[in-house]
């Protein structure tokens, strides 16, 4: 299947662009872990694995210090739990 091809594709060029992106910027090592859980939140989610991806979200969470970024993870957090009408936790 064509799509399937293109999106393994695109998922194959985001995962070498991220590794090279955290490789060489002067980040914490912790400031790279919370990177990694939040890339493979972002993984899991565009599979349709949305526990999962909550869970690389929530460790991301634990690790990110910067408000910026924090609030990146908390969208996606969002849209999952909006997606399962589970509004409150949504917010």
């Amino acid at each position: 299947d064509q799509n399937q091809e293109t999106d393994n594709f695109i998922d194959k060029t985001f995962s070498i662009m991220t590794d090279i992106f955290v490789k060489t910027l002067p980040l914490t090592k912790v400031e790279k872990e919370g990177f990694i859980y939040y890339r493979y939140g972002m993984n899991a989610q565009s599979k349709g694995k949305y526990g999962e991806a909550l869970e690389y979200y929530y460790q991301a969470l634990n690790l990110e210090e910067d408000p910026y970024d924090r609030s990146y993870i908390l969208y996606n957090m969002g849209l999952i739990y909006s997606s399962n009408a589970e509004f409150e936790k949504a917010l």
